[in-house]
């Protein structure tokens, strides 16, 4: 077991204070401007020494847990700030425009996150008989303050990986445990909607995953909607409701990111990248391109 005994980490006070302290002690001091490393399951610790670009990216499932500074995330027409104590929660696949806005080298943005798995979600259903899972309202990304139960699972979280076996043994209960504090929380009321495999909620997750899976080729709604198993009409008042935008906007989004990452990454030439996610036309693909990014594509490119 090396010099720590067994589940010695598990004794700690995770208080919120206790949290950062731990998170920048693992980041280290490397002098990078940002630092990411993974740790524990499923989890990823974020640091910024000062305010980050307007970025446009694809939210995966997730919390984000702010200690220290702030940021601000806009999906659709509404904008959420949050910054120390609060964390973030998305439900489903979203496109946002993100920024880190309060860091500085003397107190960084930090952040942990910490992926949402559908099967555990899933898998509390039975053990949650009696509890009103039918939230219409809830919305798909949400800001809340984290109360004690959360961090303190969560402080539990980040010291999983400081012992195999401890790890072996307890990361599926402490997930499972993260995912009922999320679920019973105040802004659970989305995640409890995804519990059942016949919501709207379930449904549109699952029309995500196909749009995601096969972004480039001609998108036909009606079709969408009936492998997912709704009508055309509530297909559409849902997918609008949970992620701000129609199912085409969804998917021009996940073109328009795709071809910003292979020019930018990948280095290709804008016509390649405009073929490579499903545009017929190069022309229609730059306008598109500099209305959604306010630069041209070429603008994009390493050394334009």
């Amino acid at each position: 077991m090396g010099d720590r005994e067994p589940l010695a980490a598990y004794n700690q006070d995770m208080t919120y204070p206790a949290l950062l302290a731990e998170t920048q002690r693992r980041l280290g001091h490397t002098g990078h401007a940002v630092d990411a490393i993974r740790i524990g399951p499923g989890m990823l610790a974020l640091r910024h020494q000062q305010p980050s670009p307007i970025e446009a990216t694809v939210y995966d499932p997730v919390i984000c847990l702010i200690l220290q500074g702030a940021k601000q995330v806009t999906v659709g027409e509404r904008s959420v700030r949050f910054g120390a104590g609060e964390f973030l929660l998305v439900t489903h696949d979203l496109p946002v425009v993100s920024q880190v806005c309060e860091a500085s080298p003397e107190a960084p943005y930090v952040a942990l996150i910490l992926s949402i798995q559908l099967p555990v979600l899933r898998g509390l259903y039975e053990e949650l008989a009696g509890v009103d899972l039918d939230v219409p309202e809830a919305p798909s990304l949400c800001v809340s303050e984290a109360d004690e139960a959360l961090l303190d699972v969560i402080g539990r979280t980040l010291v999983l990986g400081d012992d195999p076996l401890t790890a072996r043994v307890l990361e599926p209960l402490v997930v499972k445990e993260l995912h009922f504090r999320l679920l019973v929380g105040p802004s659970g009321g989305m995640l409890r909607n995804l519990l059942r495999h016949d919501s709207h909620a379930s449904h549109i997750a699952e029309a995500i995953r196909i749009l995601r899976a096969d972004y480039r080729s001609r998108l036909a709604v009606a079709e969408l909607a009936r492998r997912v198993g709704m009508s055309r009409s509530s297909f559409h008042e849902h997918f609008k409701a949970i992620t701000a935008r129609s199912p085409l906007q969804y998917q021009k989004e996940l073109r328009l990111l795709e071809a910003r990452r292979l020019l930018t990454a990948e280095q290709q030439s804008v016509s390649e990248a405009a073929y490579a996610v499903g545009y017929e036309s190069p022309s229609q693909f730059s306008r598109e391109y500099a209305r959604a990014f306010g630069v041209a594509p070429s603008r994009d490119q390493p050394g334009a």
